[in-house]
């Protein structure tokens, strides 16, 4: 039996990062992975699919005729392609194991690192049995925390068999590019894989979307701009469709289609995607024999401090990334295993804020966002002020020759005017985001904004301009361009 100062389960960005943060004060940790290094934040998620984002870009931008020059002979190879993708993520969980290795034999440090191979479970509340290949071990700690991560979620009647039915984790299984896909899924994760396999112009890419519109929880302007841009990308979307039915063929699957009009429509794929979103792992670790109690997600109950609420009061059990019921973001998740550690040791200082998260979207182009989007704002009944300014009218992107994209801002609709949200699209949006992030998390106001200057020509001096619109200060106005700016305002009905 081994005690530790701090037993890990999960080596994803909350589970890795709270280990190092672990060392940083001192303290013997034990990091058990069940899997891949890295979770899926390194395999079968975050950085093989925006890698395979990145390659499907650069092949698409390759195949371009309307630059004055033209590639010749372009082919793309998906074994290739998933050769690329391995190298990137074997590079960063070698990075990943080097320092865990320098930390593990040290001499210099007070603490270390040990990582074990294995599937841990709970024994109580203080101790876990890891069961690997060869051996069980019984480890003991001071703190435990939970980073197990999250898993596809499955789709009812759908079983899925690696195949021609497969999640988002089968995507580095496939030999070769589908000749036609189904997506099922219009959320982030299957509108990034629509991209991805649109990008390659190698298969016929079908994308179900229930609702009326892909992203519904986004605001209707950001939906119609991705679904019109997937579209023009050759992706061909079923709004408003249920499926009914896939049948195996021995060549084939036939896909029946309803939709809420009344109609139905019969497919022929050769792949099914299912992407409907990601639930937490937990069953595994027996969380019940540590007093723990899911809730009906599947997710822990946290405090700011990242603990696991047990009968009511804050444990030694933390609990950080997916598993805690908060946003599926990596950040999110390498910032709770930051926090959690720091905790333990007396060192937690401000709470996290979840709701100035950035989010990126890579589609074509990417989107981000942060901040609250007009459905919140209009929910929690606060008035806004909402502008819009294209990419069309940015001289860097008119350089760039990218126009395709815009910059929306949100404010408070009185005499503060402080930035409440932005949703941004097109080159360098992911880049540009965080500064608007800080903004909004300093409560800073427009007017205050506006005294910084930006670079020309910068892509980010769509932000200038767009805050300027909202003061009636802008250099182009809506009047001579009302497609491309634009303002609007929202107040709850007395």
């Amino acid at each position: 039996m081994k005690h530790f100062d701090l037993v890990i389960v999960g080596s994803g960005p909350a589970g890795f990062s709270a280990a190092v943060r672990g060392v940083d004060f001192g303290m013997k940790v034990c990091l058990i992975e069940g899997a891949h290094l890295g979770g899926a934040g390194i395999m079968n998620g975050a950085l093989t699919s925006k890698t395979m984002y990145e390659l499907s870009l650069d092949y698409s931008i390759a195949a371009r005729v309307d630059r004055g020059y033209r590639a010749s002979g372009l082919l793309v190879d998906y074994k290739k392609v998933l050769n690329t993708v391995m190298q990137a993520a074997k590079e960063k969980q070698y990075q990943m194991r080097s320092q865990i290795e320098t930390f593990a034999r040290s001499k210099n440090l007070k603490g270390g690192i040990v990582l074990m191979q294995g599937m841990a479970s709970f024994i109580n509340n203080r101790s876990m049995l890891v069961v690997s290949d060869d051996k069980e071990e019984v480890v003991t700690g001071t703190n435990f925390l939970i980073a197990t991560g999250s898993k596809p979620r499955e789709y009812p009647g759908l079983e899925v068999d690696g195949k021609r039915i497969i999640d988002s984790n089968g995507i580095l299984d496939l030999k070769q590019f589908p000749e036609r896909i189904l997506i099922i899924g219009s959320g982030i994760i299957g509108c990034e894989f629509a991209t991805i396999f649109s990008n390659f112009k190698q298969t016929e890419v079908h994308l179900l979307d229930r609702a009326n519109r892909v992203l519904p929880y986004e605001d209707d302007d950001v939906s119609d701009y991705v679904a019109e841009n997937l579209t023009k990308n050759g992706v061909t979307i079923h709004h408003t469709a249920q499926l009914r039915t896939v049948k195996k063929h021995p060549g084939h699957l036939e896909v029946i289609l309803d939709y809420d009009d009344g109609h139905s429509k019969v497919l022929e794929v050769d792949l099914a995607l299912i992407a409907i979103g990601r639930i937490s792992n937990l069953e595994s670790l027996q969380p019940q024999n540590a007093g723990l109690e899911p809730t009906e997600r599947g997710t822990l109950t946290i405090n700011d401090n990242c603990q696991v609420m047990i009968n009511g009061k804050p444990s030694h059990i933390y609990a950080a990334g997916d598993v805690s019921g908060h946003s599926q973001l990596y950040s999110v998740a390498e910032l709770q295993g930051r926090k959690a550690v720091e905790k333990m040791v007396g060192k937690a200082g401000y709470p996290l804020d979840y709701s100035h998260m950035s989010t990126l979207m890579f589609f074509k182009p990417e989107v981000a966002a942060v901040g609250a989007n007009e459905k919140t704002l209009q929910k929690l009944g606060i008035p806004y002020k909402a502008a819009f300014y294209s990419n069309k009218l940015i001289n860097r992107a008119i350089a760039m020759r990218s126009t395709t994209g815009f910059i929306k801002i949100l404010v408070s609709n009185d005499d503060t005017q402080r930035i409440l949200g932005m949703r941004a699209s097109g080159p360098q949006a992911s880049a540009y985001i965080v500064s608007v992030a800080h903004l909004i998390n300093q409560g800073n106001s427009l007017h205050e904004v506006l005294k910084i200057f930006y670079p020309h020509p910068s892509v980010a001096e769509g932000i200038q301009e767009c805050l300027r619109t909202i003061g009636g200060r802008s250099i182009y106005k809506p009047l001579a361009f009302p497609e491309d700016i634009y303002i609007r305002e929202w107040k709850p009905e007395v």
